[in-house]
């Protein structure tokens, strides 16, 4: 086998190790629409996979962060919460590939734009709550993703600089934001973003099991 070139990965949750992303999206529609807002949902849904700080002024121009934009995302966390999160699945073979870093002493990180009231349930859902242990979510930066400021939390908490990581993410925005703070990326395509849309990636995969099948040939080890 190969050497381990990497001493961390930093890893996003919706869409990378559980099926939420719709979820999330539709989540969104409820809550704007309660408030009067008519949007659709591909607007929304390529959107997901940034926090309510960036999505809010992206779709409406509100801000994110004070007034109606905490009110809306206050409210799409009570539905996502409250009417999603119970059906939720994870991909197809998380928990191995989960623990197939382990066993490599691979230090892992979470480092996602979900608020800190969804991660704990959707770690559940997706079967690694008791797995991944260190974690960064919205609550931990100034900005989320595309901005670095999740990214930059999550290799504070992982003790290694940027070169030593790897961030394992499905959406444009989290190569955004680990390429802005120096941490190449390995994408899924469960997600729903297809390939051409992941340009950034320093590899992409369909999903949790095939970095699994080709885990000895990715990145994540020396050539």
């Amino acid at each position: 086998m190969a050497d381990l070139r990497i001493k961390s990965l930093l890893l996003d949750v919706d869409g990378t190790l559980i099926d939420s992303n719709d979820a999330h999206a539709h989540a969104w529609l409820e809550a704007l629409a309660e408030a009067g807002f008519k949007v659709s949902f591909q607007a929304v849904r390529e959107r997901i996979g940034m926090g309510g700080d960036h999505l809010l002024p992206s779709l409406l121009g509100i801000s994110g962060e004070e007034g109606l934009g905490e009110r809306l995302a206050k409210r799409r966390g009570e539905i996502f919460r409250a009417k999603y999160l119970d059906g939720l699945k994870p991909f197809r073979d998380v928990r191995l590939l989960i623990e197939r870093f382990l066993s490599l002493d691979l230090r892992l990180v979470v480092a996602t734009s979900s608020p800190k009231e969804d991660l704990e349930g959707l770690l559940e859902k997706a079967g690694v709550r008791d797995l991944l242990l260190s974690k960064t979510s919205a609550d931990d930066a100034e900005s989320s993703k595309p901005d670095p400021d999740i990214i930059l939390a999550a290799l504070k908490k992982a003790k290694c600089k940027p070169r030593q990581a790897l961030m394992i993410g499905d959406t444009p925005y989290d190569i955004s934001a680990a390429l802005k703070a120096g941490v190449a990326t390995l994408a899924f395509e469960c997600g729903g973003w297809p390939a051409e849309e992941l340009s950034g990636a320093v590899a992409v995969y369909q999903g949790p099991w095939h970095l699994l099948r080709e885990l000895e040939i990715s990145p994540i080890f020396r050539s």
